[in-house]
């Protein structure tokens, strides 16, 4: 079992310095950080507050081909990344992670508002209705017409999926 290191040293009561293993975790996860940022489109980084040398820096990254120079370039964004505010890239990291989810939950519950829709039919239309006022009553009852049509006779879910996407622009998603 490894020996845990204290936190201060026992002779003059100063705090210990990180270990090199533990410096190393931190700039692999910086770098880690770094490629998640890359990844992202021009558009969802821009919500980041990131510096302009990381910005062009991350910029730069798409230029690059060889392995050995995307790796040594990971590590210089690594660096610039412990000169940014982490705690705000990750707070933006948490919000958009949040949306995200938002929107998921969203969508599951048109996706089971359209299956109830299918099962339902016409009483279930009055009280999608209820919820969301703005939607076309006479379109979505066609869709939902067609939608079961579809169901009894074994046909790909055409009309599910524009039942889906009425519902979604009803729901405005």
């Amino acid at each position: 079992m490894p020996k845990k290191r204290p936190l201060h040293d026992e002779i003059d009561d100063q705090p210990v310095p990180p270990s090199k293993s533990q410096l190393k975790r931190e700039m692999h996860a910086l770098q880690q950080l770094g490629e998640t940022l890359i990844a992202m489109t021009p558009n969802e980084r821009s919500r980041f507050p990131l510096s302009d040398d990381l910005l062009r820096a991350i910029d730069e990254t798409a230029r690059i081909h060889s392995h050995e120079g995307r790796r040594r370039h990971m590590q210089y964004v690594g660096k610039l990344m412990r000169k940014e505010d982490l705690d705000a890239i990750q707070a933006q990291f948490d919000a958009i992670e949040n949306e995200r989810e938002q929107r998921d939950h969203a969508f599951h519950r048109l996706e089971k508002w359209r299956d109830r829709l299918v099962d339902e039919g016409d009483a279930a239309v009055d009280l999608f209705l209820k919820d969301y006022p703005e939607a076309d009553r006479q379109t979505l009852r066609q869709l939902v017409r067609n939608a079961q049509r579809e169901r009894e006779q074994s046909k790909p879910p055409t009309s599910a999926r524009k039942l889906f996407k009425h519902l979604r622009d009803a729901a405005a998603l």
